[in-house]
């Protein structure tokens, strides 16, 4: 069953959705949205069990692709340009090999249509173990934190899910339970080996990130055979924070060729 994605909604002009990475939200997004919608009428959206949209207990790719194809139906937008980052970025390439004729051009960002090892797991069980009662400083959950997930940069970054609540304390609003029940398949990609996507399709990496790379190049092409491929210099995994001007005039140079 599918679920109404939440969305802020930036610009005018064509139309274009993106999609966050796991453990966002559409506010990660807010910045570059901004600067599209000079251009474009920008959707940002939340996935589901994350930021304002609703929970539910299951999160297939095929179950958020068809999340995508439904909001994208509702609001008229087909065709449109997608770009999904990680996890959001395996959803727009879903979609687009699911519904071709909803999408005008395709852009991934940081991530390829394979299986992954990262110990996003491993986060998940720390947070769920923090305490967040009343009386906790947000300073006070980054420090138990911390034995988990050393990384300062990740840790600020999974601490934006924190939600004061009226009784005090906090909450996430992350669904924590469902992320974990199903991280395996979010770690994967579907078996898609007889759908190929044949409009357009960029797919950008960071330069200090291994997410795509020459290892991941063929199984780009044998879905995405009009992929092209662009390296933002100075970025890891989240260009869109890291590079931003970089990422926006890659952004628009591939845009604006679809448009020639």
């Amino acid at each position: 069953m599918t679920v109404e994605l939440a969305y802020r909604e930036y610009g005018n002009g064509p139309p274009m959705v993106l999609l966050h990475g796991l453990f966002g939200s559409a506010q990660n997004w807010n910045g570059m949205a901004e600067r599209l919608a000079s251009r474009f009428r920008v959707f940002a959206c939340d996935l589901r069990n994350h930021g304002q949209s609703p929970w539910a207990p299951t999160m297939e790719f095929g179950e958020m692709a068809d999340d995508l194809e439904a909001l994208i139906a509702e609001k008229g937008l087909a065709p449109t340009i997608v770009l999904g980052h990680s996890v959001g970025g395996k959803t727009a390439m879903l979609t687009a090999l699911k519904h071709p004729e909803v999408i005008e051009a395709l852009i991934v960002v940081d991530i390829a249509p394979v299986a992954y090892e990262v110990p996003f797991l491993g986060y998940i069980q720390a947070m769920q173990a923090t305490d967040l009662s009343a009386g906790r400083r947000r300073s006070d959950i980054d420090a138990e934190l911390a034995s988990a997930i050393p990384d300062t940069a990740t840790r600020q970054f999974l601490l934006q899910n924190l939600t004061p609540q009226d009784g005090g304390g906090y909450a996430w609003r992350i669904n924590l339970d469902a992320l974990a029940a199903n991280m395996s398949s979010l770690m994967e990609f579907p078996d898609t080996s007889d759908l190929a996507y044949e409009g357009r399709a960029l797919f950008v990496s960071g330069a200090e990130s291994d997410f795509i790379g020459r290892h991941t190049h063929n199984a780009i092409y044998e879905h995405f055979p009009q992929a092209e491929f662009a390296v933002i210099a100075g970025s890891g995994h989240d260009p869109h924070i890291e590079q931003p001007d970089a990422l926006f005039e890659r952004l628009i140079d591939f845009l604006d060729s679809s448009y020639a």
